[in-house]
């Protein structure tokens, strides 16, 4: 299991951070599409690293068509000598066609149609032949000489696609190299619903059972004294609860009988109480979606619930300051990390 980090997306600070990560020795950084375009830190990030692996976790891929990514991404695994993987995610419809002002239907047909036609893409840039992809959604039919990009060395980038519920998550298995899953994502959760409907893809496309890697980020609530757990653990309530309000993940609560949570907290949302919301998550909802411990104590619970299934693991650590909720803390990423190969050495095999 590899262990990867959260890049985050101000291009300004993401060469110093991805440095810093490269030499922690972490396996992958992501960045995101959250306030920054998350292509434009990767560009400074592989300019000023050579090991880590790096890639989207997620771009928004209805925000810009088949060819507009399937340029981003190439000339990425270009510039990082082929340590590149396109990560996407559908986003939901109000950020789609309220926010970028594009197209929204069907998104799980939508979205395996954008991933066939990215390949169809490289296809033609790696043969030469002609383009002629026709689809539902998506028309590409012309490309040349003169738009064609040189051939990689490396390859072609991976593509990871983002999901949640099972539709989604079958047209990973179908199509895509990797599974992102989601932060607001439990053991079980994964084990019951999130790995079936995976295999059931990899098998609607008659690819092996476990072709597809898992990538999975867990919020984790690291503290060494009662105090620092108190403050911690109320930012890992408040990023809870906010992925809690959003109806696309309530199978997530409904799977473990806390669907009446979920109605709580989109009408505290709607209402702006942002505040009250983390008194919704109990101290059982906190300890099933979070890792919660020293550090040595969280490194462990994540590779007893993880350690058998997930290929890439993203540690996302829970601040002290519960305003600051998107920062990173590189003291406890360090502690954390030293703790999961620690972890691993004393794993049986």
């Amino acid at each position: 299991m590899r262990v990867d980090a959260l890049l985050r997306s101000s291009p300004v600070t993401a060469p110093e951070r991805a440095r810093e990560l490269e030499a922690a020795g972490f396996d992958g950084a992501w960045a995101g599409e959250m306030n920054h375009d998350p292509f434009i830190p990767l560009v400074r990030a592989a300019e000023h690293t050579e090991r880590i692996e790096l890639g989207t976790n997620i771009a928004v891929a209805f925000a810009r068509s088949p060819m507009n990514a399937a340029h981003v991404a190439w000339d990425l695994q270009l510039l990082s000598d082929g340590r590149f993987t396109l990560g996407l995610g559908s986003q939901i419809k109000a950020h789609i066609v309220r926010r970028f002002s594009m197209p929204w239907s069907r998104p799980a047909a939508r979205m395996q149609e954008y991933i066939e036609a990215l390949h169809a893409i490289w296809d033609a840039w790696e043969t030469g032949d002609r383009l002629d992809f026709r689809g539902d959604f998506y028309q590409h039919t012309y490309t040349s000489p003169l738009v064609r990009p040189a051939q990689l060395d490396g390859g072609r980038p991976k593509v990871y696609l983002a999901a949640v519920g099972p539709l989604m998550t079958k047209v990973a298995g179908r199509v895509a190299d990797g599974l992102h899953c989601h932060s607001f994502t439990t053991a079980d959760y994964l084990n019951e619903v999130t790995v079936p409907a995976l295999r059931s893809g990899e098998a609607d496309a008659g690819r092996p059972a476990g072709s597809t890697e898992l990538s999975l980020p867990v919020i984790t609530v690291v503290g060494e004294t009662q105090e620092e757990f108190d403050r911690r653990s109320l930012s890992a309530r408040l990023r809870i609860a906010y992925y809690g309000s959003t109806p696309a993940y309530r199978g997530v609560l409904e799977h473990h009988g806390w669907g009446q949570a979920q109605t709580e907290l989109r009408e505290l949302s709607l209402q702006g109480r942002w505040e009250e919301m983390a008194g919704v998550i109990d101290d059982d909802m906190l300890r099933t979606i979070a890792a919660v411990g020293t550090a040595t104590e969280v490194a462990d619970i994540l590779a007893d619930r993880f350690g058998g299934t997930v290929d890439r693991l993203i540690p996302v650590i829970s601040h002290e300051d519960p305003t600051a909720v998107s920062e990173h803390d590189p003291d406890v990423e360090s502690r954390l990390l030293s703790s999961l190969r620690e972890s691993r050495s004393r794993a049986p095999g």
